[in-house]
């Protein structure tokens, strides 16, 4: 099995993972390898080679006498490839399972949904410690023989140049909005692609509409998960419908999907519920919680992804929140996403991002954390006041800050949990 860790992690962050894993093997970077080897050693790891930027490292040097043949190891469908740990933006990771048959299935579909065809050039500028860049965007080459474009960390500029050479490109919304900054991104520059995709966070429709304008391309928005690798996707092809911003697209084959309220009903089209979903891609499990897995799963098995959002009346599926972001004020539902798309929409707002609290009176309410656009000074009463025209006053956050950045992980979310942190005494 096989299990990717992001190479920024730190010292109490490798204790976590290397403990709940235990690895026979652990592979770091020689520069490191001084306190990662105390740590796999003591969690009882029986080997730890190094691997360096420039093919440096004992991984290598010990492969190097190796037979040039190797025999493959006899796996099947239900074999775990895999394990990912989640990105942990709601609390501690867990350790994703996903089988051959996951992993297999996905690469299979995407490849007929987004129309990879012989001669394709992908660009890839995407971390392969996530599902994003390792899974999707990795596998969809390899299974299609595609050439790759490499780059170790993204670079606006040097993508910018590559994109002639290429036709599909993968990203997560912060890379389009740096591409976007770039006066070199061109409808010339971009003649010879013919798909982009945007996943692992939400696209702002802001962003979505400045690339159409920019490039002439509309991008492709989809929907998936460390536990269930791709979901749902915007139609590659016309025929099959628009490309709508704001929203993930339909279920990809095979992919069941339904919306289910709290009393466990399914909704109908246009309510806001839980997101359920089955499919080929659905994992096994977390790693040795057995518990948790029970819990994630319902009685007749679709996985509960945590997500809360909606399915249109042509099917088209549209994320509101986490559950877990989910603010119970005064007894009212109230939808963070709801209210920072119109936050986002307000002069001066770049984006936005809205935590529930706790409060003496209304047992929950909401704090607004906006970023300001480059050269603007939007003021925190007046951006409530503009949002109290739009929405019902239950759902206006009772304080605003406007900060320099959100904190986000590396597949640019953000981490409302250290919001929510750092906010949850201004009621006490």
């Amino acid at each position: 099995m096989f299990l990717p860790l992001n190479t920024a992690y730190q010292k109490g962050e490798i204790e976590y993972f290397i403990g709940n894993a235990e690895p026979e093997v652990v592979v770091c970077s020689p520069g490191n390898f001084g306190w990662v080897s105390k740590i796999a050693f003591q969690a009882g790891t029986r080997h730890v080679f190094t691997l360096g930027d420039d093919r440096t490292g004992s991984l290598l040097q010990r492969a190097s006498v190796q037979r040039d043949v190797h025999e493959p190891v006899a796996r099947g469908d239900d074999d775990l490839a895999a394990i990912l740990y989640t990105s942990g933006t709601t609390g501690r990771s867990k350790g994703a399972m996903l089988t051959h048959r996951n992993l297999r299935s996905n690469a299979e579909v995407l490849q007929k949904a987004w129309g990879w065809r012989e001669g394709d050039v992908l660009v890839h500028a995407l971390p392969i410690f996530h599902v994003h860049g390792l899974f999707v965007a990795l596998h969809g080459a390899l299974l299609n023989g595609s050439k790759m474009l490499w780059f170790g960390k993204f670079d606006p500029k040097r993508v910018i140049e590559k994109l002639p050479e290429a036709t599909v490109f993968m990203g997560v919304p912060t890379l389009y909005t740096r591409l976007l900054a770039e006066p070199g991104l061109t409808k010339q520059a971009v003649r010879n692609m013919r798909l982009f995709v945007s996943g692992s966070a939400p696209l702002l429709l802001e962003t979505f509409n400045a690339w159409q304008e920019r490039t002439g391309h509309t991008i492709l928005e989809r929907y998936g998960m460390s536990e269930t690798v791709m979901l749902t996707s915007n139609p590659y092809d016309a025929k099959d419908g628009e490309r709508r911003g704001g929203t993930v697209g339909f279920p990809l084959p095979g992919v069941g999907l339904r919306v289910r309220g709290d009393d466990g009903r399914d909704l109908p089209a246009g309510e806001i519920g839980g997101i359920e979903v089955r499919g080929p891609g659905v994992f096994s499990g977390y790693w040795r919680m057995p518990e948790k897995t029970r819990e994630e799963f319902t009685a007749d098995g679709w996985f509960r992804t945590g997500d809360v959002g909606k399915v249109d009346a042509r099917g088209y599926v549209t994320i509101v929140g986490r559950s877990k972001d989910l603010i119970i004020s005064g007894g009212y539902n109230v939808y963070p996403a709801e209210i920072e798309g119109y936050l986002n929409e307000l002069p001066g707002v770049a984006e936005s991002a809205v935590v529930g609290v706790p409060h003496p009176d209304f047992g929950e309410v909401g704090v607004a954390v906006v970023v300001a656009r480059p050269g603007a000074q939007p003021e925190a009463g007046a951006l409530l006041a503009a949002l109290k025209a739009q929405l019902a006053n239950f759902k206006i956050p009772k304080r605003c800050f406007v900060v320099k950045e959100l904190p986000r992980n590396t597949m640019g979310k953000v981490q409302k949990n250290l919001l929510r942190d750092a906010h949850k005494a201004l009621f006490a």
